[in-house]
């Protein structure tokens, strides 16, 4: 695999990217707006990167990264997905997305709603529970000691070995926290989401970030409820 494309440039995609090139991983950005409005980020990450529409960076993409609002996933491209690994990033906010009934039920997740979208790619949830600043500030080399671990899952083996060798080579341990319909576990309003990778009593917006280890992101995990 030697380049990543992106659907959604934002904060989330953007940092993934930065680290990316940073891996050695060439990236193909889009977002809804255009490629003429990456340009600082292209010429921010360099020569290994470049811009295009959302078909062309799904298309470019060994691996593609879905880093779009969820109330818009009808819009990711299908076809040039198609036997592609697929990494969602998206969560689910009413106030943003509008209300989606059968994400309010519990009878799905948003990840498992993407993979409805996307019949022929292979779809991993991952990046989701995780702030953009503690993101690119946790990574870390292989080996080392206050290394972090992130939460993925997919209902495919070799899509979620694709998917933690990604984040190893961008600086992270993956946990394999299950299936997409386990998704739920990392989501909005559980204990795995967001203030873990902050400190458990530090203000988040001020947090530099903190490491976290497998056995206490797993710890979280269990801990969540329905």
């Amino acid at each position: 695999m030697t380049t990543v494309g992106f659907i959604g440039s934002g904060h989330i995609g953007g940092t993934v990217a930065r680290l990316a090139v940073a891996a050695g991983y060439d990236v193909v950005l889009s977002n809804s707006r255009g490629p003429e409005t990456l340009k600082e980020l292209v010429d921010e990450l360099g020569p290994k990167a470049s811009a295009g529409t959302s078909a062309e960076a799904a298309a470019a993409g060994d691996l593609v990264i879905v880093s779009v609002p969820l109330g818009v996933y009808r819009d990711v491209p299908v076809e040039p997905l198609a036997g592609k690994t697929v990494l969602d990033t998206n969560n689910y906010y009413t106030q943003r997305d509008g209300a989606i009934p059968e994400l309010d039920a519990d009878s799905t997740t948003s990840s498992e709603l993407l993979q409805r979208h996307l019949p022929t790619s292979k779809v991993v949830k991952a990046f989701n529970n995780i702030y953009f600043v503690h993101l690119q500030a946790l990574a870390r080399p292989a080996g080392a000691a206050d290394r972090s671990v992130l939460a993925i899952s997919g209902d495919d083996a070799g899509a979620k070995g694709e998917a933690a060798a990604f984040l190893e080579r961008i600086g992270y341990d993956a946990l394999d926290a299950g299936t997409l319909a386990d998704g739920w576990r990392f989501q909005p309003g559980t204990p795995a989401y967001g203030g873990l990778y902050a400190g458990e009593n530090e203000n988040f917006w001020e947090s530099p970030g903190v490491p976290v280890g497998a056995s206490a992101l797993q710890a979280k995990l269990d801990a969540a409820q329905r």
